[in-house]
Formats: structure tokens, sequence, C-alpha cells
């Protein structure tokens, strides 16, 4: 199944095989799913997880990585106390029906379409797809529904998202097709634009069967008193070709692949072809039997590529390392790590209607998971022993910020939807452009920097939030609190939700000695956790 069948009869044979395969299954629950993924994870990588994670550790992980912020400290204490063996299963189910948890979601894929879009003019799309994607996530709207959506999307791109994807492309059908494959399959089929790929099977001709999909697909300015660009589609000859600013905005009937050694030549005709399965539209065929077709064969179960895509990529989130590294180039010729769990997770998301949902609880309950924290394995070591640590994305910091301060987002809902001028000078956005990192990068390549490092410590924004003035966190707090070694306890649950160690305590306690004047110390020691590598990073 993992090469392309061209022949009538290799592909009835896919077709079946897959579908008595697939009818032949039923769906488990999220535990049972997992407690087979433990097992086939022991048999196939040879080694054992971690000892599994405290509950302090699992709580402030399962809050990030779910609903992208931090538990309070009565949810911490209230969780540690908890003596039911079930508390981290219901914690998880609560998170999952939290309107966070899209947020969080939302903005993950945000990310990972933005942050490598072709078309800077797509920040005004980037509101109304956030927005779009919120919703789908939070209605357990399938990832196949949505995939289909963001394909076959037209309209405005500030008031809906859907057409975030396109227009971060620009409308041009070779970066689109190329992030729709990159996205949704896994497949890097880019590499093919100019030459046959260099390390993967597909060939230039697949890449432009590929693009021949799009070609009546155009951006164009929206002549509003907001500036605005639609997504456009047109089944009929344009009356003239205009590019400005390199942007598509008329579209054509046709894709032809370029002639590498006439530019000016009209190149050849492309007929539409799904390179994964081989699947065809002739020449002539509309926008939308086009565009409809190929979101039917991509996320059909037939195709084994977008699940796989999905299930490396979330796993990857969650775990710190996927079955295919980096998460986006995996293919036919690429090695799993351990493929026999990737296939039982494949069809159970398929048979689960490819629920998001159900995946990340799936993942969440397995040992894997649960397990201690440890820096990313060397080479030469055995996959998934631990739960690998790694920097929190530009918003979840920043929400954790909010979460440790006790204050609400400062960022004005109007400016958040519109992502103008003033959005960009939020606290928010300033985090955003300077901790922002691309999802799809390896975790192992995402560093620090010194710009990151002097906005944790002298940023204006949090220099006003650890004052200990009255009306601060820490201001009220210290009234409140008059026991330097509670106050100290206070701290640490709040920043890193959990008990400062012996030595700990007693470093703060010395140094709140040190210093004559209370306030100053304590200023001091919130100032040191913030920047402290437990908090930056999601262990």
């Amino acid at each position: 199944m993992h090469s392309l069948c061209r022949s009538a009869g290799a592909l009835f044979l896919l077709v079946l095989t897959s579908l008595f395969f697939t009818d032949s299954l039923a769906a488990q629950t999220p535990q049972q799913t997992a407690l087979q993924v433990d097992q086939l994870l022991a048999e196939e990588t040879g080694s054992a997880p971690a000892a599994s994670a405290s509950d302090e550790v699992f709580l402030r992980r399962a809050f990030l990585d779910l609903v992208g912020q931090l538990p309070t400290s009565e949810e911490v204490l209230a969780f540690s106390l908890d003596p039911g063996t079930g508390k981290r299963v219901r914690l998880v189910q609560q998170l999952l029906d939290d309107d966070d948890f899209g947020r969080n979601w939302g903005r993950y894929w945000r990310d990972v379409i933005m942050y490598r879009r072709t078309d800077d003019r797509a920040g005004l799309a980037q509101g109304s797809l956030e927005s779009f994607l919120v919703e789908q996530l939070n209605n357990d709207t399938s990832w196949s529904s949505i995939a289909r959506q963001l394909i076959t999307a037209a309209g405005d791109v500030r008031e809906d998202g859907r057409n975030g994807l396109i227009m971060a492309q620009g409308g041009r059908p070779e970066e689109t097709v190329a992030e729709v494959s990159r996205i949704f399959l896994g497949i890097q089929i880019q590499c093919a634009q100019c030459h046959d790929h260099p390390f993967d099977r597909w060939t230039r001709e697949q890449f432009h069967q590929l693009a021949a999909f799009f070609p009546r697909v155009a951006v164009r300015p929206q002549m509003t008193p907001v500036r605005s660009f639609i997504v456009v589609a047109s089944d009929t000859p344009p009356r003239q070709r205009r590019q400005n600013n390199n942007n598509r905005f008329v579209g054509s009937l046709e894709h032809y692949m370029p002639d590498l050694d006439d530019p000016t030549a009209q190149g050849t005709l492309m007929q539409p072809e799904f390179f994964a399965t081989g699947q065809t539209l002739q020449t002539g065929s509309s926008d939308a039997a086009r565009r409809e077709s190929l979101a039917d064969w991509m996320t059909d179960p037939e195709n084994p590529w977008f699940a796989r895509a999905l299930v490396n990529r979330v796993w990857s989130e969650l775990v710190g390392e996927g079955f295919y590294e980096p998460v986006d180039d995996i293919g036919p010729d690429r090695q799993c790590s351990a493929a026999k769990t990737m296939a039982l997770l494949c069809d159970q998301l398929v048979v689960n209607d490819y629920d998001l949902k159900w995946l990340i609880e799936t993942i969440l309950s397995t040992r894997v998971y649960q397990s201690a924290a440890a820096d990313r394995r060397a080479p030469d070591e055995l996959p998934f022993q631990a739960n690998y640590a790694q920097r929190l994305r530009a918003d979840q910091l920043f929400n954790s910020l909010l979460c440790v301060f006790d204050i609400p987002d400062p960022t004005p809902q109007r400016a958040a939807a519109n992502y103008g001028r003033a959005s960009r000078s939020t606290p928010r956005a300033l985090f955003q452009r300077t901790f922002g990192y691309d999802p799809s990068t390896r975790r192992d390549e995402v560093g620090g920097s010194i710009p990151q490092a002097l906005a944790m410590m002298n940023s204006s924004f949090v220099n006003q939030q650890i004052s200990a003035r009255p009306g601060r966190l820490l201001g009220d707090l210290m009234a409140e609190v008059r026991s330097d070694r509670q106050l100290v306890e206070e701290l640490y649950i709040k920043v890193l939700s959990r008990q400062p160690s012996r030595e700990e305590l007693k470093l703060c306690l010395d140094y709140r000695r040190s210093v004559p004047d209370r306030a100053e110390a304590f200023e001091d020691i919130l100032w040191a956790l913030i920047n402290h590598a437990d908090f930056i990073y999601r262990n």
C-alpha cells in the first residue's frame, strides 16, 4: 500500500483490501487503543518508557498540551490530593471539553499553515483562520472535514477563515498544492517541482499533475472600506492576465508544466492526477470538480497518508518525537520507527472518523506520554523511552504568564480578530514574534535566543507584573501570606505547578534573609522562577 498502484488491477486490489480491513475493525475507546499501543511499542522498539511522571508533572503537561495554559494553584492541590485511580483519565476528558482546547490547538494549526506562507499579506487572514479552527475543533469536527473546507474554500479571507491556507500561498497553484501535500499528507512533493524528487519516488510530472487541481483559483483585492482579499475560482477564460507584487489576481483554465529548456514556451498541458492513488480527472473539469475530488481522494481511507500525517504530527507534538522525523516529511521511502504502532493508531483513527480529540485522548493515555520527562535521546538510543521536554510555543508561554499573574489577556478582541496595526503591537503579538517557531520544525532544532532571554528578563510587560505593589499578584500574596517559607511554596505552585525541592526552598529562604527588603527579595524570586527552564519548557 506504500507504492503507487497505476494498473487497474492493482488499484482494485488496493481498494478491496483497504475496505475489507477497515470494515473488520471495531471502534475502540482511547484507553483500549492506548493499551495496545503500549504493548506494540514495547515489542517494536525493545524498550520500555521511563517511570511514570508524578501527578504534578502530568497535570502541568496535560494542561499545556490540551488547553495551552497552566493549572491554577487550587487545581494543582486538588489533583495532588485526589486519591482516585482514574483521575488522569477524568482530567484529560475535562480538558478536552474545555473551550480553551480549541483555542490552543486552533493556534497550533494556524501556525502550521501560516509559518510557511509565501505571501506576507496572508497576515490579514490569520484572525479569521484561527477563529475557524477554534470553532471546528471545539465542535469536534472531523479532521477530514476541516481539511476539505480548507481545500475547497472561496470568499473573503478576513470574514471566512477557511480561505487562510490558499491565501497564505497567494493563490498560486504550485505553492498551494505543496502545502496541501505537506500538511495533510506529510509528503513534501514540492521538491519535485523543477526535477524528479532526489530522495523520494515522486516525479516532476506528478507534482504538476497535482498543481492541475488548482489553476482556476486566484486571490484578488477586495474593494471594501477595510483592506482585504478574496479567494475566487472561475471556469471561464480570463479576459486579461495581470501580475502585481507576484500575486495571482487571475487564474487560468489549465495548468502547464513549464519547459525548462524554453521558459517562454507554454509548456505541457497537465491532467489532474492525485499522485498518492493515481486517481485522475479530465482536463476541462470545473474548479469545483477538481478541488472537491482532490479533497475526497485525499481524505478517503483508501489513501493511507492522510491518517499517517495526522497521527505522526500529533504524536510528535505530545510525545516530543514522531514515528517519522521531521513530522512533515514521511512518504513511502521513509522509515517508520514503529510501523505496527503507527498502523494501529491510523486504523483506529479512520474507524473513529478522523476524530482529533479521540487521537489526543488515546496518546495521553499511553505509558510513553505519561512517563517522566527527559532530554531528547541520542541517535543511537532506542526511541520512545520518555516524554521529551520541549519549549513552549509562543501562545502557551504567554498564556502561562497570564495564569501566573492572574490577569486577563490584554489583547483587545477587535485587534485579535483583525490582525491590523493595533494587534501587531499587543503583548501577545510581541511574544509571538519573539518566541514563535514553526511547529513542523524538529524539536531538537528549536532553541532559545538572546532576544527571548531579554524579553523574559527585561520586557515592560513582565517587569510591570512582577511588582510587589498592591493589586499585583505578588503584592496581594505578600499581604496575605506572612510566612516566607509558605510564600516561596505558593510561588512555586503558581509558577511551576509543583512544590519546591528542599534545595530550592533553602536557596530561596537564604536569599530572602540576605535581602532586607522583603518586597525586593520576592520580586527577584518571582523573576527567577518565570525565567527558570522548568517554566519555559513543557516537561
